[in-house]
């Protein structure tokens, strides 16, 4: 199968995301016609004639205004009276002028043209309601990890501590906890958090340190060490000189079980090695050999802590090196266990990876662990694609893949049916969706993101296949995110284009008179070469992104 998919879902999810789209803005422009009087001629869902066999078609007419649902389901059209120029001109519309589009008020034309993209606007509020009411799971404010040396560890935070508010302000979800100190450089947080049933309150002073944006641009970020995913029992053993080592274990064994006691997670394997005081104790272990994992059981002695018996964390133990990469032009290789980069100790692969990809390719010094020996290399990242090229952007790497150290953390069932709660969380969270976009525009126009992230039907296709792939929930998502980049960009003053319509009524409310037929004959052409020069960029990254898998979608048709 090709990346574009089956012909058949590629052209369903593509006619499934664009249907509803599309037909949710023109109802908007129909119910708002309809309340300021003026006349729809018709509402029509799908392009075409109606669908009908024989005589039965679905097609109706109630109240003057034709309702059809058409054979070609490509979204929809309003056709009002009075919409084209020159319409009036026909006795039949000069004897129904006064519910013309042409005859109303400027605040009414205003309210119709406007009342599309608002519809696109409402409808992520309305799916986000109903997917509150459904209940989805989300990461909840529990600790999964902390960094060793990190400010979340000199406050004394622990995994499993559940965060209630973080400056007086309630917060339930990660996501939230993750934004505010990623906002938060340099400054101090008081937090309030839930251990084993007892509330009490911590300071966190939040570092500052260079990391990515939303958009994959370096820049200052709010860092605590805090993760919400939990850190697996997978051991790093630095030097053969530790008990560890002598007792046989090495990087890469993963424990599951301490004496007997299944042990899940790095905190529950350190409270059951603690615990044994004495003598030795028993671990099973699991080590991958040849591309397999077996368990063995290993006698430790039991020295009450972990740094004792010489093991850390395997946050970033190599599992393969990419050919031709940085890293394999420094010598790194499948089994080395990074400790350290530029001297700071790495206590997650979330934290190495974002101090990579922002060092812009300047040389990190990079202290890795191998065979019992300690070594340091200079290793400068270099711009790689990640996915499409234009679809997703290019980012600093030095071209490792490690082992899947972690665990998922904790997750609760986010249900909301109290709609007086529910409307305002969907609109504040509509709002930040609308932010994020028009901060993505500004960008692209500003010339910080390329304009090769254009994407056009081709894309929107694929991205809707992919989406309906994964899941309803994650159509879902899609389906707001593009609801919203439609409703923005028919604002925009392009004549042809609900922005452009207003401005043109805006003018002739100013001039108190209509303007010229040639006039908004000129402006409806000027304003057709710019939106079909924007599709034809659209079309053309869609087909240079995709021209080997379009050429085998061809084949398959």
């Amino acid at each position: 199968m090709s990346e574009l998919g089956t012909p058949f879902h590629l052209l369903f999810a593509f006619v499934l995301m664009l249907g509803v789209l599309v037909t949710v803005h023109e109802f908007g422009h129909f119910l708002v016609a309809k309340l300021c009087g003026v006349r729809v001629l018709k509402f029509s869902i799908g392009f075409g004639p109606p669908i009908g066999v024989g005589r039965f078609r679905l097609a109706w007419r109630r109240g003057g205004t034709d309702y059809v649902i058409a054979w070609i389901p490509l979204g929809g059209f309003v056709k009002m009276l009075g919409e084209n120029p020159g319409e009036e001109e026909s006795p039949e519309a000069e004897a129904d002028r006064p519910h013309s589009l042409s005859a109303q008020s400027v605040w009414k034309k205003l309210s119709i043209v406007f009342a599309g993209p608002a519809m696109n606007l409402l409808l992520p509020v309305v799916v986000l309601v109903g997917t509150l009411w459904v209940g989805v799971d989300r990461p909840a404010a529990v600790i999964g990890s902390v960094e060793p040396g990190s400010p979340a560890a000199a406050a004394g935070l622990r995994p499993g501590d559940r965060i209630l508010a973080l400056d007086d302000q309630r917060v339930d979800w990660w996501d939230e906890i993750d934004r505010k100190i990623r906002r938060s450089p340099g400054r101090s947080l008081r937090l309030e958090l839930e251990r084993g049933g007892r509330r009490f309150e911590r300071e966190l002073r939040v570092a500052s340190r260079q990391g990515l944006d939303l958009f994959q641009k370096q820049s200052e970020i709010g860092w605590a060490g805090l993760q919400h995913n939990r850190q697996k029992a997978t051991l790093g053993v630095v030097s053969l000189n530790v008990p560890a080592a002598r007792a046989g274990l090495r990087s890469g064994d993963r424990v599951l079980a301490v004496g007997g006691r299944p042990v899940e997670d790095w905190p529950a394997f350190a409270a059951a090695y603690s615990a044994v005081r004495s003598g030795s104790v028993s671990l099973r272990i699991a080590r991958t050999q040849a591309g397999s994992e077996r368990e063995r059981t290993l006698e430790v002695p039991a020295l009450g802590s972990l740094q004792a018996l010489g093991v850390i964390p395997a946050v970033v133990l190599i599992s393969e090196v990419n050919p031709g990469s940085p890293a394999e032009r420094a010598g790194l290789r499948s089994g080395d266990l990074i400790v350290a980069v530029d001297g700071e100790p790495v206590g997650s692969f979330f934290t190495f990876q974002e101090t990579v990809r922002a060092s812009g390719g300047r040389p990190l010094a990079i202290q890795y662990a191998r065979a019992g020996e300690t070594r340091v290399v200079s290793i400068a990242a270099e711009k790689t694609q990640l996915g499409e090229e234009g679809v997703t952007p290019e980012v600093f790497l030095i071209g490792i893949r490690p082992s899947d150290s972690m665990l998922p953390g904790t997750f609760d069932l986010d249900r909301v049916r109290n709609p007086f709660v529910a409307v305002p969380r969907a609109t504040v969270m509509t709002v930040d969706l609308t932010r994020m976009f028009l901060e993505g525009l500004r960008r692209i126009v500003s010339g910080e993101i390329s304009r090769r992230s254009i994407g056009g039907p081709i894309e929107i296709a694929r991205q809707s296949q992919l989406a309906l792939q994964a899941g309803w929930e994650s159509f879902l998502q899609l389906m707001i995110l593009i609801s919203i980049n439609l409703g923005i960009l028919n604002l925009l003053p392009i004549p042809i284009l609900d922005g452009g319509q207003a401005l043109l009524f805006l003018v002739e409310g100013v001039k108190r008179q209509p303007l010229s037929l040639r006039t908004r004959e000129v402006v409806q052409q000027l304003g057709l070469l710019l939106l079909v020069a924007l599709m034809g960029l659209a079309f053309w990254n869609d087909f240079s992104r995709n021209w080997s898998s379009f050429v085998e979608w061809v084949k398959g048709l």
